[in-house]
């Protein structure tokens, strides 16, 4: 019987997506359904929904769970493919930490899972974690993929992808829907049909390099025009992007909530006008928790009540790359992957790139895109120094990668002396106490 397993199955909204559409496959609808998780309430909760689904579509699938770290490798044991949605140090206390001591030191965050010292410090209590993973998946599953889900997508997957033995791919929800958002934003929702596009760089800041029409016809000249237009005519949420289609010529992957503290142009406390002129939404990530947490709390209810759940499949990659694994049928993704051979010809070997890659029987294989327009290099490589420096301090120890991965953070370089750099990182390391390993 093939195997999936789930870590950080208390996840459960995004647990229900993926292993409901598994369960949606005829491929994989058969399969054992391995949840893992290290909260019991929260590991029942998500059990209880995913074998709803299952007596749904007639009860095919055995799930099984799995609680605590001394079970974790007999949810490994024999796995096929391993789903990655974990989250050290949750909401509180670790995300709060992330945002509140920055605060006293004038720094100010939008979401910061992703690059930043939010990013910096997420990274480095997630990745002891991944390395204990990696050392069970070789022990008893090792020829399993690992599809990891968690941010910092780049640093994580790079990680893996160079300090492990585990075949890794990174994905992420954006690229999916990069254009057709993009496309709708701007009132050309007629061109959606039949596009064609590629998309290339790193992961929330991979460039749509390239969209056509069905026809042929180049969308880009009429895009720059109307997202200028649309810029100076209204406030709306993608604003920053739509400023990196004036500024830099491209629209990128990941939202303007995330791109805004990517680099050193919005968030800066000698021009807070900034803040309102792009609407630039503050604190949005501990805010986006809250809401989720309560919207959590009122789906749960709705769908333990009802017995039976229907699940619809969705647009996530994960269950189309393992059937397309399984039944060895080409699909294609946009998968975060090693830049081995140099697929990104003017980013380093060692960086995680996101690039299309096609999937078949035979695994996980990414295209060589070439390289990238020198102004789009240049921004992706200010988060790869960070990205780079951060894995460095998490597999040599050394507080001082964590301090200089800080000073090139672009955001926070941009607000903060070197002093109060390296003071912030003290305090952030003594706040987040045993969630965070030793440095030295």
């Amino acid at each position: 019987m093939l195997k999936i397993t789930f870590m950080g199955a208390g996840s459960t909204v995004f647990a229900k997506n993926v292993l409901g559409d598994c369960l949606c496959s005829e491929a994989l609808g058969e399969s054992e359904l391995s949840l893992y998780d290290i909260d019991a309430d929260r590991l029942k909760e998500s059990a209880a929904v995913i074998e709803a689904i299952n007596q749904a579509r007639g009860n095919k699938a055995r799930i099984t769970t799995h609680l605590g770290v001394e079970n974790r490798k007999e949810a490994l044991r024999g796995a096929r493919f391993v789903v990655n949605a974990i989250q050290v140090g949750g909401y509180d206390p670790c995300t709060i930490t992330d945002f509140e001591i920055p605060k006293k030191y004038g720094l100010r965050q939008t979401i910061g899972d992703t690059l930043g010292i939010g990013g910096i410090m997420r990274t480095l209590r997630t990745i002891p974690v991944l390395r204990d993973f990696a050392r069970d998946m070789e022990e008893v599953c090792p020829d399993a993929w690992f599809l990891n889900y968690v941010n910092p997508m780049a640093m994580l997957t790079g990680y893996m992808l160079r300090y492990t033995g585990v075949k890794t791919v990174g994905l992420c929800h954006s690229v999916q829907v990069c254009s057709q958002k993009l496309l709708e934003s701007l009132g050309m929702e007629s061109e959606l049909e039949g596009r064609r596009e590629l998309i290339a760089g790193i992961n929330h800041m991979g460039w749509l390099l390239e969209i056509y029409n069905k026809d042929g016809v180049d969308l880009y000249p009429e895009i720059r025009r109307r997202a200028k237009e649309k810029n100076a005519k209204e406030k709306h949420d993608d604003m920053v992007r739509f400023d990196y289609i004036d500024k830099l010529g491209y629209y990128c992957t990941e939202s303007s909530e995330h791109n805004s503290e990517y680099n050193m142009f919005y968030i800066k406390n000698k021009y807070p006008e900034l803040i309102d002129r792009f609407n630039i939404p503050l604190d949005e990530y501990p805010r986006r928790c809250v809401e989720q947490i309560a919207r959590w709390d009122k789906q749960r209810d709705e769908l333990l009540a009802g017995g039976a759940i229907e699940h619809t499949r969705s647009k996530e990659y994960a269950s189309h790359i393992m059937e397309s694994i399984v039944t060895n049928t080409p699909y294609e993704i946009g998968g975060n992957v090693l830049n081995t051979g140099h697929l990104i010809e003017n980013l380093p070997a060692d960086a995680c790139v996101e690039v299309p890659c096609l999937v078949d029987g035979m695994g996980i294989h990414p295209s060589r895109v070439g390289r990238l327009p020198v102004q789009c290099a240049a921004m992706n490589q200010l988060n790869i120094n960070v990205q780079l420096l951060t894995i460095e301090a998490a597999v040599t120890g050394k507080k001082e990668h964590i301090y200089q991965a800080a000073m090139l953070e672009p955001h926070t370089a941009s607000e903060l002396s070197i002093d109060d750099i390296i003071h912030m990182v003290d305090d952030l390391i003594e706040a987040h106490g045993d969630w965070m390993p030793k440095f030295n």
